[in-house]
C-alpha cells in the first residue's frame, strides 16, 4: 500500500484543487472528476496528492451537489425503471427490481438524515426524484 505521493506527479497539491473545482463546475460527478485526473492529467491518487477525498475539495470550494451521488445515481434508476414499466406493465421481475432500488434509496435517505447529509423534513418519492433530476 502506497502512502505517500508519488514524485512522478506533475501537478502541485494547490493545481489539482483547483482541477477540481473546475471539472465539478464543468458538470462532472466525483467518480468522472477522478477518471479524467488519473487519465489525462496523471494523477494516480487525490487523496495522496492533497491529503482530501475529491468530494472533500468539491465542499470546500462550493461546487458539491445538493444530493450525495449515490443516492442520485439510484434515483436515476429508479425514473428509468419507473419509465420502462409505464410501457411494460406485464413486467413483474422489473416491478420488483423498482421496488429493490426503492429500498435502498429509503435506506440510503435515513442513514443520511442521521449524518446530517440531508435535511429531516427531505422526503423521497418518484415524482420529486424526476423534478430534481431530469
Amino acid at each position: 500500500m502506497i502512502s505517500e505521493n508519488p514524485s512522478w506527479v506533475p501537478l502541485s497539491a494547490t493545481e489539482i484543487e483547483d482541477l477540481v473545482a473546475k471539472l465539478a463546475n464543468d458538470g462532472l460527478v466525483s467518480a468522472k472528476i477522478g477518471l479524467v485526473l488519473r487519465d489525462q492529467y496523471g494523477v494516480p491518487n487525490v487523496k495522496l496528492a492533497t491529503g482530501k477525498t475529491i468530494t472533500e475539495i468539491m465542499k470546500e470550494k462550493d461546487v458539491a451537489p445538493s444530493l450525495p451521488e449515490d443516492l442520485s445515481n439510484l434515483m436515476r434508476r429508479a425514473i428509468d425503471l419507473n419509465v420502462h414499466l409505464r410501457d411494460n406493465r406485464g413486467d413483474v421481475s422489473n416491478k420488483r427490481g423498482l421496488n429493490m432500488i426503492e429500498a435502498k434509496i429509503r435506506r440510503l435517505e435515513r442513514y443520511y438524515k442521521r449524518n446530517g447529509v440531508l435535511p429531516a423534513d427531505w422526503k423521497y418519492s418518484l415524482s420529486n426524484a424526476e423534478l430534481m433530476l431530469k
